[in-house]
């Protein structure tokens, strides 16, 4: 028999646009004689739809849709996810995230889900009831073991107390019965070298169980999270067989004569490639799926900038990118050229706003206020609040989204401005590490140069005052990022960073600045995920509090 695996990019709540694309898909998988077409988790609705779930009006308008789609769906077997409504609950949540398998226009199976992962990103418990015993599905003779996301990731997560991978193979071998391919629906976000634990956990269980695994997982971005799709056929042997494009659409078809198909990408990621797709991804989508159509930035000259401009011409087209020089009585000369020719390099369109004569307006009417106090960090935020209040009138006036241009390392710490360079309504790169921002400008330029490259080789400044540095403020970016990762994304603690090696005094002081810059990041746009731990909704920590590492 033939399998096609199909994943789309929803839009939450769009259920015309999603039921249109699953049943295209499905009509596809029909004219290349698939017996079975299978999606993603709750690909109806799009993933994660967070509080519409609470809504009666969104399960309704959910459960309009698939009676629908049952009507309109071609003659093979279709697996999809979808909520479910619990009948006359007593007690729990009122919904499953189950799978339905949809054959000559009924449900025919259903399946739920039962480990509902509440960490991180995810909050499942909140909405979700578990689901009982996993189940095997029958398709023209082949016995499939349904398994939605999670539930196939006890191996790793390990809190569960169950394992339904393992139930559900006791279960067949008492009963004397075969599985002859387990499936796994999902909506698994992407991040930095995800992949290979994906595939270190579906390598154990096709050798443990010896059977095959198709693994179908949606694509798109959604607010913070990217989903990078890449679904996939592993043979008993723990081979990718078969795989998806990343960050894309895609339709696979597999045959389960020998367990084989094509391989739209290679079997294994370039973690650079994916890194620069995602965030591209993620970009495109923000924008079109919240109905904007075009962006405006700042460029400075730096390379915080000039990456962010890159990927948002990547996304969007040259046409649809404004990029605006903002000069300050600090800024130098080199920096405007780099910011022209990094313009002129990826052909959108460049504007220049001098703000030396607002500066000077704004510190005339302080001085009375401000007489006899020295300049400090007041008027460099000065200076970035005027930019900020700039680009923002353009945003108004001519409907572009603001992308801010931090990065992680600097939110982490609090180097940024609240209503400067914090303005905007994407922060495009805020989670990535200035070490990871030299690597994807080095990928940008890996044909041709986008990026000056004295934009790259040249020591980070803010130019807000003469002769800035961003190391006078902080430490060396290469010491900062290692410990910011320990700190964050491993959840060590001082005393525990210092045993690796780190200075005492840098590493407290460090860890201080994160903790005293948390409202800072409260108030900042929201970002792209692409590390194990991003500033965001997943990371949940109180602005008023004291407890030191």
């Amino acid at each position: 028999m033939k399998i096609a695996l199909v994943q789309i990019n929803p839009v939450i709540g769009d259920f015309a646009v999603n039921s249109q694309k699953i049943l295209a898909a499905s009509l596809k998988a029909e004219e290349e004689n698939c017996g079975l077409v299978v999606f993603p988790e709750l690909v109806l609705s799009g993933y994660p739809p967070q509080d519409l779930l609470e809504r009666p009006s969104f399960l309704a308008a959910q459960d309009r849709a698939l009676e629908q789609l049952c009507r309109e769906l071609p003659n093979l077997d279709v697996l999809l996810g979808c909520i479910e409504q619990r009948q006359q609950p007593q007690g729990g949540k009122r919904l499953y995230n189950s799978a339905f398998l949809i054959r000559k226009g009924a449900i025919v199976h259903r399946v739920r889900k039962q480990l509902l992962p509440t960490y991180d990103v995810f909050d499942e418990k909140r909405y979700f009831e578990p689901g009982g015993q996993a189940e095997v599905v029958e398709c023209n003779g082949l016995r499939f073991g349904i398994t939605i996301c999670e539930d196939i990731w006890h191996s790793v997560i390990g809190e569960y107390g169950k394992d339904p991978v393992e139930e559900l193979f006791a279960e067949e071998k008492a009963e004397g019965r075969r599985i002859d391919c387990l499936i796994n629906i999902s909506a698994s976000p992407f991040q930095r070298d995800k992949e290979g634990v994906r595939h270190g956990i579906f390598r154990s269980l096709c050798i443990r169980y010896q059977v095959p695994l198709l693994y179908i997982n949606q694509v798109g971005g959604q607010d913070s999270l990217l989903f990078d799709g890449r679904s996939l056929l592993m043979n008993n042997e723990g081979e990718v067989s078969a795989k998806c494009r990343g960050f894309d659409e895609d339709l696979l078809v597999v045959d389960s004569e020998d367990w084989s198909g094509l391989l739209h990408e290679p079997a294994e990621e370039d973690c650079m490639a994916a890194v620069h797709d995602a965030l591209v991804m993620g970009i495109r989508d923000y924008i079109g799926k919240c109905g904007f159509r075009s962006v405006v930035l700042g460029l400075s000259g730096g390379i915080d900038s000039a990456l962010t401009a890159a990927l948002a011409v990547k996304a969007l087209g040259p046409e649809n990118v404004l990029g605006v020089a903002l000069p300050s009585p600090y800024s130098s000369d080199d920096s405007m050229e780099d910011a022209r020719a990094l313009a002129r390099n990826l052909g959108c369109r460049f504007e220049v706003i001098p703000i030396s004569d607002l500066f000077r307006a704004f510190q005339e009417s302080l001085q009375p206020i401000f007489a006899g106090l020295p300049s400090d960090l007041t008027e460099q935020n000065l200076q970035a609040r005027i930019r900020g209040n700039l680009l923002m009138a353009l945003s108004n006036k001519f409907g572009h989204l603001l992308l801010s241009t931090g990065n992680k390392s600097e939110m982490a710490v609090g180097y940024c401005t609240l209503y400067g360079d914090m303005n905007g309504g994407l922060a495009v790169i805020s989670d990535v590490p200035k070490q990871l921002v030299y690597e994807l400008a080095h990928f940008v330029n890996q044909e041709r140069e986008i990026i000056p490259v004295r934009t790259i080789t040249k020591a980070p400044t803010a130019e807000l005052k003469p002769d800035q540095c961003d190391q006078d403020d902080l430490p060396d970016y290469e010491i900062l990022d290692q410990i910011l990762e320990l700190h964050l994304e491993e959840r060590l603690g001082g005393e525990d960073i210092v045993a690796r090696g780190f200075e005492k005094q840098l590493v407290h002081d460090i860890l201080r600045r994160v903790r005293i810059n948390e409202y800072k990041r409260k108030q900042a746009a929201m970002g792209l995920k692409v590390t194990s731990k991003a500033f965001g909704y997943g990371r949940r920590y109180p602005n008023a509090q004291n407890f030191q590492d």
